[in-house]
Formats: C-alpha cells, structure tokens, sequence
C-alpha cells in the first residue's frame, strides 16, 4: 500500500529529527517541523515569555497582597483600606459621622468601600499591564 503524501511527510520529519546532528542543525536555523507547529525558535521564546510572566505574577501577586489601598466617601468621613487583590485591611470612621442618620452612615461606608474597590482594581490592572509589557503576548 502507498503512502500518503502526509504521510511520508511526518515520517521523514520524525527521521530527521531523530538524527542528533539534524535536530542540532534545524534548532540553530530556527526551522520548523514541517506539519504546522510552527519554528522551534518561536516556540522557546513563547515558552520564555510564558516563564517571564509566571515569575513576576509571583512578585507581584506578594506586592499587591502587601499593599493598603485608601478609598473614601464623597463626604470625606470614611475611609477603607483593600489590599491588591481586594482584601479589607481596615477602616476608619469619623467620630462625627456616627451622630448621622444611620442610612447615612451606611451611605458613606459603601461609598468608600467602592471607591476603595476601583483603586485597588485599577492598581492590579496597572500592574498586570506593568508586567505585560513589551512581551508582545497578543501573538502567542
């Protein structure tokens, strides 16, 4: 029985390959296998990019898990503090609020809690787009 053109395509791949000096030669040149997984070279640099984000995701997952981010209410009386990654760390309530309307002072919470919540989510966004950068991961 014949072979497929494929066929013997994928079989004389696996041949050269399978010769040290050949495998050597074709890495050097940055040439592919020749059944669409693309160039060796691309694949290393994919998979160091890939290496690249995983080590500064660490780094920057214990940097934002350290931080303390402020949000305050429009009325300035509360302030809460998130973490990074969005953990309450804290709050501190103006003594002067507490003789408010009690929808008040649930009004003024929830607004520093939000606000609190948008910074702390745009500083993760920053810092992803920070780690990001110039690792062209759009054509990976």
């Amino acid at each position: 029985m014949a072979k497929s053109c494929s066929e013997f395509t994928l079989s004389s791949t696996i041949k050269t390959l399978s010769d040290p000096l050949n495998k050597k030669n074709i890495m050097a040149q940055g040439q592919g296998f020749g059944f669409g997984l693309g160039k060796i070279k691309e694949l290393q640099d994919a998979f160091q990019k890939a290496q690249q984000v995983q080590q500064g995701a660490k780094v920057l997952q214990e940097e934002l898990e350290n931080m303390e981010i402020p949000g305050q209410s429009e009325n300035g009386l509360v302030t809460v503090y998130l973490s990074g990654n969005q953990e309450p760390r804290g709050i501190e309530i103006d003594p002067a609020l507490l003789s408010q309307d009690l929808e008040i002072v649930a009004g003024s919470i929830l607004e520093a809690m939000k606000a609190a919540y948008d910074a702390s989510t745009e500083t993760m966004r920053s810092k992803m787009e920070e780690l990001t950068m110039g690792l062209n991961i759009s054509s990976m």
